[in-house]
């Protein structure tokens, strides 16, 4: 049984009293005012600290290098019930700065792209005000109110703030070092340091709770042709190679859609997708190039391996290049993060979809079709049982149009005090217990 007795109940009451939207709109607008791009998160993890630390909770800034660092808090139980770790990353997909954004994000920066928050209403705008910083801000303030309650624990709650939980390699900029910023490193590290537990919950969009979720592999594609000049290409042999990785990218674009359709499963539905390509002088159209290269990124599902993903897009390319045989193409994996599942039997699957239908008043509805990729697959992959839960983005009714950036960078107060709300009655649920209790 998951349901709350009358005594957690209690607690539980108690701690949602403490719930002051004023102090989620003071937590997100801090986070959001400091700047925390991928590889540079050790502002903001020590802001978080500090934070904490006045609340007069244990808390630990954890160095990866010069600018890059975790957040680290617990609150203490008495050591006869399960640990669950509280885990969000704090770095931003894109940066705020218009010499490292621009034109990849627009032609302009909008106001809600950069760290410089503004309020309005129920809401909070800037960039990450959501994804990530709003969901991490909601751990915060759990972890915050269950402290003032005094709510009487038997395993320790963990709380993480992870830097580099973007899909992401070093970004161009010189002053970051590391060239594995990105895809979960924090999250790793800190489990390599000790910073463990017998579950975790992590806070990332989407409200319902979801126990798989795809991994992720990256490829390189290259294709060759004829170094050539617009003077001569009708004298000799003209292959351009630019139009040659037009035609492997559409193809490859065609059987995105069979790959998706062969691997969806359970709640995930994996896509592909073409990023980012290069060739030829900017400078001088008048050349086309001896080569042509683009990069991909392909999700996967959690009964997938990452050997068998690269079989079967050898075997897509190799399809591609029967089809054209004058097309040079080669290709090669260049990144590869396995997708997860816990078993939705498992306690904390069982707890957080309590909290939901709790919530909701109704039988759990988890969302379909996911192709997210989060920590979540670090986490499991490490052999934490993991759970994910987050909040609805805003909707039509917010002060942006709906897009994909809106959906990052604005953050409803009152999703805040849901999601705050769902994390505690979970962590209540579990970390009152005895370890037998969780199946330990």
């Amino acid at each position: 049984m998951t349901a709350l007795d009358h005594a957690r109940l209690a607690l539980l009451r108690d701690a949602e009293r403490l719930i002051d939207p004023e102090r989620l709109a003071e937590l997100i607008t801090g986070m959001t005012g400091i700047p925390s791009p991928t590889g540079e998160e050790g502002e903001l993890a020590r802001w978080a600290v500090s934070t904490l630390a006045a609340s007069g909770i244990d808390a630990v800034y954890q160095p990866i290098d010069d600018a890059q660092g975790n957040a680290v808090a617990r609150l203490h139980g008495d050591g006869t019930g399960p640990d669950l770790l509280l885990y969000a990353p704090i770095d931003t997909l894109t940066t705020g700065n218009p010499e490292e954004d621009l034109p990849r994000v627009g032609t302009t920066l909008r106001y809600d792209m950069v760290p410089e928050p503004v309020r309005d209403g129920d809401y909070v705008i800037g960039l990450g005000a959501s994804n990530p910083k709003g969901h991490a801000a909601c751990l915060v303030a759990a972890l915050e109110i269950l402290h003032r309650a005094g709510t009487p624990l038997r395993g320790d709650v963990v709380l993480g703030l992870g830097a580099g939980g973007m899909p992401t390699n070093k970004r161009t900029a010189p002053h970051v070092r590391r060239y594995n910023a990105g895809q979960g490193n924090g999250a790793s590290f800190m489990l390599e340091q000790g910073v463990w537990a017998d579950f975790a919950l992590i806070a990332k969009p989407g409200w319902a709770v979801s126990w798989d979720e795809v991994g992720l592999c990256w490829f390189e594609v290259t294709v060759g042709g004829s170094y050539s000049y617009a003077g001569s290409r009708h004298r000799i042999d003209y292959r351009n190679a630019i139009l040659g990785a037009g035609t492997v990218a559409a193809a490859l674009e065609e059987w995105f859609a069979e790959y998706t359709a062969r691997h969806t499963s359970g709640t995930v539905a994996p896509q592909g997708n073409i990023g980012a390509i290069e060739g030829g002088f900017m400078r001088m159209p008048a050349v086309s190039p001896a080569s042509c290269r683009f990069v991909l990124d392909l999700r996967t599902s959690p009964a997938s391996t990452p050997m068998s993903v690269k079989r079967e897009f050898a075997a897509a390319v190799a399809r591609i290049a029967a089809a054209h045989p004058r097309l040079e193409i080669g290709w090669d994996m260049t990144l590869a993060i396995p997708g997860t599942a816990t078993d939705p039997g498992a306690w904390i699957v069982r707890a957080a979809i309590e909290a939901w239908e709790a919530e909701e008043g109704r039988a759990h509805e988890p969302i379909l079709g996911n192709s997210g990729a989060t920590d979540a697959n670090i986490l499991r992959n490490r052999g934490l049982p993991t759970a994910r839960i987050g909040m609805a983005r805003a909707g039509a009714e917010a002060p942006l149009p709906v897009d994909f950036p809106m959906g990052m960078n604005v953050v409803d107060l009152r999703e805040m005090a849901r999601l705050t709300r769902h994390v505690m009655r979970t962590t209540i649920n579990t970390c009152t217990r005895a370890t037998a209790d969780v199946g330990l």
